[in-house]
């Protein structure tokens, strides 16, 4: 299936772990750009905070990117581990930072890493999760006979974007990539061959 995990919305959470405070704020995103800016935003908004440690992942139209931060926390402790959940949880267009207010009492490695991970796990989970399947746009050209039928047969499968009536009847209809070939081929044997795919 052609298409990609990601959040439904924006999510956040917030933990204590030994007095420091773990405020995780996660988002889908559609490119790089919007990511570093969200990164830039949250860093913006806590300013007084210890490290604001932030994770990315875009994989959308042959672009990959992917970049985590550990924003001055050990390395490999903060951003990695969040940056793992994402791959984990296969996750794509997503951008997820964890600000933390230090408490006066240290975590250790494994104690940052965990910390870190949990607050970025709930964050995603309070924005949700979902499947976005990739979109293809058929036009098609029937006789004023055949409208009928094809604009049933175009609505079972997909959504009419647009309708022009000219000599024929013009259709812009988006479909999922996936069935794109099927409800072309099917389209044209419910007509009897009688339409246009342009």
């Amino acid at each position: 299936m052609t298409g990609f995990r990601t959040l439904n919305k924006a999510g956040q959470a917030q933990k204590e772990v030994k007095n420091s405070i773990f405020i995780a704020n996660a988002i889908p995103v559609d490119n790089e750009e919007e990511a570093r800016s969200f990164v830039s935003t949250i860093k913006e908004r806590h300013q007084d905070a210890n490290h604001n440690v932030s994770a990315y992942l875009i994989n959308r139209d042959n672009v990959l990117a992917m970049k985590y931060d550990d924003d001055g926390e050990p390395a490999g402790s903060s951003g990695k581990p969040v940056f793992k959940i994402l791959e984990m949880k296969e996750l794509s267009n997503v951008a997820v930072v964890v600000t933390r207010y230090f408490g006066g009492i240290k975590l250790g490695f494994g104690g940052l890493a965990r910390a870190y991970r949990e607050a970025a796990i709930e964050a995603i989970e309070n924005a949700g999760i979902i499947e976005v399947t990739e979109k293809s746009v058929v036009k098609i050209e029937s006789e004023y006979s055949d409208m009928d039928t094809v604009s049933r047969f175009a609505q079972q499968y997909g959504t009419i974007l647009k309708t022009d009536y000219t000599e024929v009847v013009s259709f812009t209809v988006e479909v999922d990539s996936d069935s794109r070939d099927a409800f072309q081929e099917k389209l044209i044997n419910i007509t009897r061959n009688r339409v246009t795919i342009i």
